[in-house]
């Protein structure tokens, strides 16, 4: 009887044990399931890697069929032929002081400041087409911006303007305005799609620049790029 009961005792541990085994087995289980879960998310979301591009390659290429393409495409992107863009960049070296960088050659960054004007275009942009930062293509701007306040004064001859007798009598009357504003249209050339915006009311397509000039009839405020369907007011 009593070999039976300790039979019975050791058989209902042995099975306890087991069960228990189990249950650590399939908590184990859970938590790794769980932990594989996490980590793949965490994968995917922080650490997965598009494919690798050659960014100098994809700049170059677009450099190449901007200025280097055909002469049409240089005009219609730059609004410079491309006589006319290495003239530019050789006067910004020669008498601007522009100086290229380690990273950016002095024809990039004066199609970058040429891309930027004759489009209206955002740094971010001009970011995607040209393969480079937003610091970087300000920094460019800049530098280009100053180099062509420099060689201005070269090319853009201010005439002395003194009010006198009957014209200075009309200016009495506004001691207190800063100048003149009105607007004016001028001839462009766009591609047919957009042609119906920049047609204006006497059927020419044009842009429309709004411009202020003081007393001494030099401009002080230009607003270009509107299309010439745009009205005065």
């Amino acid at each position: 009887m009593d070999h039976s009961i300790v039979d019975t005792a050791m058989t209902s541990r042995k099975r306890k044990r087991e069960e228990y085994k189990k249950i650590i087995l399939l908590d184990a289980a859970c938590v790794v399931h769980m932990v594989i879960g996490v980590v793949t998310w965490y994968h995917n979301n922080y650490f997965f890697k598009e494919p690798t591009r050659n960014w100098e390659l994809e700049r170059q290429s677009f450099l190449n069929r901007l200025y280097r393409g055909t002469n049409k495409d240089c005009i219609e992107q730059l609004r410079l032929s491309k006589n006319a863009f290495f003239n530019l960049c050789r006067i910004l070296q020669e008498k601007g002081g522009l100086v290229r960088t380690r990273n950016v050659p002095t024809t990039e960054a004066v199609a970058m400041f040429l891309h930027i004007l004759a489009h209206n275009l955002k740094y971010r942009v001009v970011q995607f087409s040209y393969c480079r930062s937003k610091e970087t293509i300000s920094r460019q701007f800049n530098d280009i911006l100053r180099a062509v306040m420099k060689v201005s004064k070269d090319y853009l001859n201010f005439q002395p303007c003194t009010l006198e007798g009957a014209e200075a009598n009309k200016w009495r009357w506004f001691e207190r305005c800063i100048g003149a504003l009105d607007e004016t249209h001028i001839p462009v050339t766009v591609s047919p799609d957009e042609r119906p915006r920049y047609r204006n009311r006497k059927g020419d397509v044009s842009t429309n620049v709004l411009a202020a000039c003081g007393p001494d009839l030099r401009f002080i405020y230009v607003l270009p790029g509107w299309e010439g369907s745009a009205g005065d007011s």
